[in-house]
């Protein structure tokens, strides 16, 4: 319970749910059915996936210890809310990515909404600011005589918490879409809670990714309302988790009520 309390992702609980299936036909066959051979079979499977998805899930496995070990149960269990955008953010991103369009700079921002995204989860984890976000640091970064340029920038709430990140490529529209793009479509994919702004540096077309999903050409703007809808939507879905939390702890408490 604890561990599909952490999962955020979708993909993720999906292929979860399958393996404890599978773990669990394991059990029935073993308990109920006297089929040797098909026994040892589901057994080798099952001993087969949890190899597999021990290495597809070592960054959340590691994580998972290091709560563990640091006895932060409150982020274990959920009942700390991540950081949302603030309003003020909003404003701040849709300012600097109309800037930049108007520049034609390219500019790569990943918004992180609840995947609490980590290094690992990048090709390359940049270096790391930890900055107040801000308009003039946004443009500075993106900065054509800058090294950070060519990467992205990761907000979380009212921080900069790294430039010159490295993204995933997504393998959709790999004739039609630019690097950037792609890189915008690959963390998206793999992370439903994270949005990634896009500023085309030929054109200065401003592009919003979400979900895989590409939407494109947008004003300034609307990228505003955008932001705000998913800041909306993200903090209702916070509400939630904390108030299905509450009524899960109520009855354990007292399973007499």
């Amino acid at each position: 319970m604890v561990l599909l309390a952490r999962v955020n992702e979708p993909r993720t609980l999906w292929l979860l749910r399958g393996y404890l299936t599978l773990v669990a036909l394991a059990w029935v066959v073993q308990r109920y059915a006297n089929l040797p051979l098909t026994s040892k079979l589901i057994d080798a499977l099952v001993m087969a996936c949890s190899l597999a998805l021990a290495i597809l899930w070592q960054g959340e496995l590691r994580r998972l210890m290091e709560l563990l070990g640091t006895g932060r149960l409150d982020v274990l269990f959920g009942s700390q809310r991540a950081d949302k955008l603030a309003s003020g953010s909003v404003a701040v991103l849709s300012e600097a990515a109309g800037r930049l369009s108007q520049l034609r700079r390219g500019g790569l921002i990943v918004v992180d909404l609840g995947s609490d995204l980590r290094p690992e989860d990048f090709l390359n984890p940049g270096i790391a600011l930890d900055a107040q976000l801000s308009v003039d640091l946004l443009l500075n970064l993106f900065a054509l005589d800058t090294p950070l340029h060519d990467g992205a920038v990761l907000v979380k709430g009212n921080r900069i918490l790294s430039a010159g990140v490295i993204l995933p490529l997504s393998r959709q529209g790999l004739n039609r879409f630019g690097t950037r793009h792609l890189a915008a479509l690959g963390i998206t994919e793999r992370f439903d809670r994270c949005l990634c702004i896009v500023v085309s540096e030929e054109t200065g077309t401003l592009s919003l990714a979400r979900q895989g999903r590409l939407e494109r050409p947008i004003t300034s703007s609307r990228l505003q309302e955008l932001l705000a809808e998913a800041l909306a939507q993200g903090m209702k879905a916070g509400a939630g988790a904390k108030a299905a939390g509450r009524s899960v702890a109520v009855d354990t408490a007292d399973p007499l009520a």
